[in-house]
Parts: structure tokens; sequence; C-alpha cells
């Protein structure tokens, strides 16, 4: 374990270095980011403006599901989405062929390898809009505290997902496509499920487990959740993990190296 957080140290030291390079592109980041969160919070206030709310939701908890929604899509845009890119590039140009050769997890170092600052302004703004909000209903701190519970499972939920999708590259190397129909559906989370119909709300629970990302989260944050969501939410993301484990195995077994 201490070798490999070395390496992660490692990894993340030279990746900020070399990302710091174009500093102009934080900047631009963290315009866009705000520029995305004021959409977010315009497009949930055209709902709640006339008095309606989504059922069991009113104003501040929908908008800590949208602070769990942007936190994940600081997440992404910090560790998953460089990352998912390099896998394809790896495997385009051949050069998997070291990664592979290397004395350590394979999915460890395309999963780790790239850190990118730029989606730590998400990170920020969705933890202020998950504290405001949570002030000002009056949230303790052991709400804060059960809700990372099921956000953990959440963040590995995603992350699966994605690394999921990063695999079939050695199939199908274009796989940018499937990357932006991820992202639309993840773009539901942004709303309570409640806000959905009902056939939608199975969709994002059980097929697309969108749910269990930022509404799940909430739900345990606000106390309004069962134990048997946060159960789910472990079993879900501890099953995808070991999937995304034993697809990348099986994946490989079909990849055809540089030098073969």
């Amino acid at each position: 374990m201490s070798r490999y957080l070395q390496v992660l140290k490692l990894f993340w030291s030279t990746a900020i270095a070399a990302e710091l390079e174009y500093r102009l592109n934080f900047a631009i980041s963290a315009v866009t980011s705000t520029a995305n969160l004021v959409g977010s919070i315009f497009s949930l206030f055209l709902f709640y403006r006339n008095g309606y709310t989504f059922q069991g939701w009113s104003w501040q908890e929908a908008i800590i599901v949208l602070g769990f929604f942007t936190l994940l899509q600081g997440f992404a845009a910090t560790f998953l989405a460089p990352n998912l890119n390099k896998i394809v590039e790896q495997i385009e140009k051949g050069t998997l062929d070291f990664v592979l050769l290397k004395p350590i997890s394979s999915q460890f170092w395309l999963s780790t390898r790239i850190v990118s600052p730029w989606g730590l302004p998400d990170l920020f703004f969705g933890i202020i809009l998950i504290v405001y909000a949570g002030n000002q209903l009056g949230l303790k701190l052991s709400g804060y505290l059960i809700s990372l519970i099921p956000l953990s499972f959440g963040f590995v939920v995603l992350y699966s997902l994605w690394f999921l999708l990063g695999a079939t590259s050695i199939w199908f190397v274009k796989i940018y496509n499937v990357t932006e129909v991820l992202r639309g559906l993840l773009e539901a989370g942004r709303y309570p499920i409640a806000a959905y119909p009902a056939v939608y709300r199975f969709f994002f629970t059980f097929i697309v487990p969108v749910a269990f990302l930022t509404t799940v989260p909430a739900e345990a944050m606000l106390g309004k959740t069962q134990f048997i969501w946060l159960f789910g939410a472990g079993v879900l993301a501890l099953v995808l993990f070991l999937i995304s484990i034993a697809f990348w195995q099986f994946a490989l077994r079909f990849y055809t190296s540089a030098s073969s």
C-alpha cells in the first residue's frame, strides 16, 4: 500500500506541475464553472419561482442535490475524464504495452496517472452550495458526516462506470460519443429524483444509478433516507467496482499490442 501511495504522490505532483504551465486554463475553467453554476441555479429557480416544489423537496434541499451534482462534476473533471482520454490514447498509439509491463496494477496506473486542477472550481462550488443550503436548513455536523458515506459510494460508482467505458476502447477506439451519452444521462442528477415521472425514476435508480450519485447523499444529509438505500448504495459501488476489475482483465485478452 505504501508503494502505491508513493507512486500516487509522484503521479499527481508531476501531473499538476505539467498542467500549471498553462495557468490561463485555470482561469477559463473557473469562469466556465461559474457560468454553468449560475445556469444550473437559474434553471432550478424557474421551477420554484411560483411556489412549485418537487415532491418533498424544498428550495434549499434541492440546492443540496445540485451541490452534490456539482461536486461529482468536479470529481469527474479532475480525476476521471483526463485518465479516460489517456486510456484511448494509449490504445491508439500502442503505448499501453509499456503500462502492462510495469510492476504495478495497470488499472491503477490508467485510473490515477493524470489529475487535472481544472475541475477544482466545481469541487469548490459544490461544497459551497452544500454548506450554504445546509446552514439555511440548520443541519448539524452529523448530517454532513453521514452524507460522506453515500457520497464516497457515489464516487466509486461514477469511477466504475467511466472505467467500464474506457475499457471498451480496446474494441471500439472512438468511444467519445458513448461518454457524451453517459454525461447526458448523469445530468439527470442535477435535480432530486422525485422531479421525474415514475418510469424515469425507475430508470435513473435501477438502470443508470443516477439517484445513488446525488439524491441518496442529499437524503442522508437531510435525514430522509432509509438504511436500505445506504446499504444498496454500498453494494452497488462494490459490485460495479469488482465488475470494472473483472471486465478490464477480460478486455486485455483481446488487446493486440503494438509489438505483436
